[in-house]
């Protein structure tokens, strides 16, 4: 439960030695580039990225579609492939990425190649195979599709629709001077052929415009059979080709690592360029800061000593004016929490990580909302199977290791509720029933659900918790009446409050509690009045007191926030409840088909649930982390250590 402590490091070195220098500050995997401050016989460098950008785009679209084409290519082919993996190389390797500029260039003018080759035989043949299926009906005139006018009459190719054929035969006998024949049909058009005198030409246009007449689109002396063959063929040649390009793609597919590589080794050029434009720069040398976790300074160290370069260097601590980034150092299971509370802000540097504690509130809440013991099973083998299975670290990973943690709590939940998919399978029980005669208890002699009093007694402990981290965290800044006042005394108030609820229900006849938890309340929330206001003036203490007074209303609707765990657990007990014996009704019938749906029911109904159910309580857990138990000391505002190279979009890197 720690932020590591940052070092800053002042470097002065040669001009021509600084990419030496940058390669050495990223393999440590140590050091973040920051911006350094004006000096007077220095200069802000003047680095042009846009090029260097544009090729990295360039290059990126190029393995974008060698990555898709690849994929494509071993799918028809009912292949696998590992081509697309990601690929783990060494430290080495990668800085060897820099003499395959040439080797990069020409794969990717190949790429763009056969990409563009690929686009026009799909053009051409989408074009091909339109005028063949136009095409078909003349297939069996014997004729030139191209038809000539005479001195007196017109002549006309085309179809109609062969729904419109009686029409037609009807409305042309009324064109005296009209002679047609029809040449084929199918089961949508009419081939006709018709010629009219030039004095009837307008009346036949008009007949034939009723009629839906379409113009043959092809004026070539070629019969129509002699079309329709010269389009297959001109089809299968573009077939050909384009098979032939799309095998292009199996050989090109071979580069698709090395160019992984290339790509995050030009990314890293690029970030080289920005971190430059942090620097100052004189006519000869450059100078350099940069923030080094202190646990970090004799790996920096050693290794800017071993390039054996004309450098000078030293380590020093931030100014209080300075923000450094957060490095958080947390076990591996905790370190599946910190996605969550990054989500909300990232703790700042100087600021103790509340991830530790937030990931035991959150696991327990969310096995409570889960509170299933099948379903822990299924969240700790699928949370486990997202976190092996993703080997970068991302949110995908972290998902997985909270789901796979909270499921290890849900399973405990449910034993403790007796249930394992909606079945009771113990022969007891330690909570309460969600349903039934011992589903209320008397609070005050009000019934209420004994859940939600359980859900309100758990926020009350994480609210106290929050107290005791808002206690921590002053006494670390030297706080001390602070941490007592401000954090200690609301931290007594809780724990009264959680003793006078357990004396107000009636069942855990214990009404003791009820006079030791109120005067434990009413004692430190006058404490709390009287001194809110210790650091104001006359009138503020009186407005700072009433304020705090008023606070325990703000602490009153906060109790109320935790019911949502109440709600959301009762929401998935009962569907699951509704599954559960829906199927095993329609199992027990002894009828094959009824067997078939009740397991089918049973399955899809329980995956669905819990999927609903995950969906809400990493939701509603997020929500009460953030606001009820971060709301009482944290601050954030903080923002991620980001070492220089050390984001690989495509490969990881093992130094």
């Amino acid at each position: 439960m720690a932020v590591a402590e940052m070092s800053k490091i002042n470097l002065a070195a040669m001009s021509y030695d600084k990419d030496d220098i940058l390669n050495a500050l990223q393999r440590t995997g140590a050091a973040e580039i920051k911006l350094h401050s004006q000096t007077q016989y220095a200069n802000p460098a003047e680095v042009d990225c846009d090029g260097l950008r544009a090729y990295l785009s360039e290059i990126e679209s190029a393995l974008g579609h060698l990555c898709r084409a690849t994929e494509n290519y071993y799918k028809q082919a009912k292949t696998k492939t590992d081509l697309l993996d990601e690929p783990e190389i060494s430290y080495s390797e990668f800085m060897f990425a820099k003499d395959k500029k040439e080797w990069a260039d020409g794969v990717v003018g190949q790429i763009n190649a056969v990409l563009d080759n690929g686009r026009r035989l799909e053009t051409e043949l989408a074009k091909v195979r339109r005028d063949l299926n136009a095409a078909l009906i003349y297939s069996g005139y014997k004729y030139p599709l191209e038809v000539a006018n005479t001195a007196h009459s017109k002549i006309k190719l085309g179809t109609i629709p062969a729904r419109q054929k009686d029409n037609f035969i009807k409305d042309i006998a009324e064109v005296p001077l009209a002679s047609y024949s029809f040449e084929g049909e199918d089961n949508d058009s009419a081939l006709i052929l018709i010629a009219t005198h030039k004095s009837d030409a307008q009346k036949t246009d008009d007949v034939l415009q009723l009629t839906g007449f379409t113009a043959c689109p092809f004026a070539v002396q070629k019969t129509g059979e002699e079309l329709y063959i010269s389009l297959k063929e001109e089809r299968e040649r573009l077939e050909s080709e384009l098979s032939e390009n799309n095998a292009e793609w199996a050989n090109l597919s071979k580069g698709v690592r090395d160019l992984k590589i290339y790509c995050d080794y030009v990314a890293f050029e690029l970030e080289k360029a920005q971190a430059s434009e942090k620097m100052m720069f004189t006519a000869s040398t450059f100078l350099l800061e940069a923030y080094v976790p202190k646990a970090a300074e004799e790996i920096v160290k050693g290794t800017l000593e071993s390039l054996d370069k004309p450098m000078y260097f030293e380590f020093s601590k931030p100014a209080e004016d300075e923000t450094p980034p957060t490095l958080l150092k947390n076990n591996k299971v905790v370190k599946n929490f910190e996605a969550v509370t990054n989500m909300y802000s990232p703790p700042n540097v100087r600021d103790f990580d509340p991830n530790t504690v937030m990931a035991f509130f959150y696991s327990i809440f969310l096995g409570f909302i889960m509170a299933d013991m099948g379903y822990g099973i299924m969240m700790i083998l699928g949370g486990s199977f997202l976190y092996l299975k993703t080997r970068r670290e991302n949110m995908i990973k972290s998902l997985g290791g909270v789901f796979a943690i909270g499921g290890i709590f849900t399973v405990i939940w449910g034993f403790l509720f007796n249930s394992f998919f909606g079945f009771a399978i113990l022969p007891f029980k330690v909570m309460p029933d969600l349903q039934g005669t011992e589903m209320s208890w008397s609070l005050a002699g009000i019934n209420v659900p004994a859940l939600l009093i359980i859900s309100m007694l758990i926020g009350v402990v994480q609210l106290c918790a929050g107290y005791v981290c808002k206690a921590v965290l002053c006494w670390r800044e030297g706080h001390i009446l602070d941490g007592i006042f401000d954090g200690m005394v609301w931290a007594v108030f809780s724990v009264g409050v959680e003793l006078a609820i357990v004396g107000f229900v009636e069942q855990f006849n214990l009404p003791i509690l009820k006079l030791v938890g109120g005067i434990t309340a009413g004692a430190s929330l006058l404490v709390a009045i009287l001194t809110a206001g210790r650091k104001e003036k006359l009138l503020g203490k009186f407005t700072k007191g009433f304020g705090s007074a008023y606070g325990v209303i703000n602490y009153a609707s906060d109790i109320l926030s935790y019911a949502r765990l109440y709600g959301l657990m009762l929401a998935g007990a009962v569907i699951a409840d509704i599954i559960t014996s829906n199927s095993v009704s329609l199992i027990s019938s002894g009828n094959v088909f009824s067997i078939i749906l009740g397991v089918a029911i049973m399955v899809i109904g329980h995956v669905f649930n819990l999927a609903i159910g995950l969906l809400g309580a990493y939701i509603h857990d997020a929500r009460l982390q953030y606001v009820e138990f971060y709301g009482r000391f944290y601050e954030g505002e903080g923002y991620l250590f980001t070492p220089l190279g050390s984001t690989h979009k495509y490969i990881s890197v093992n130094n």
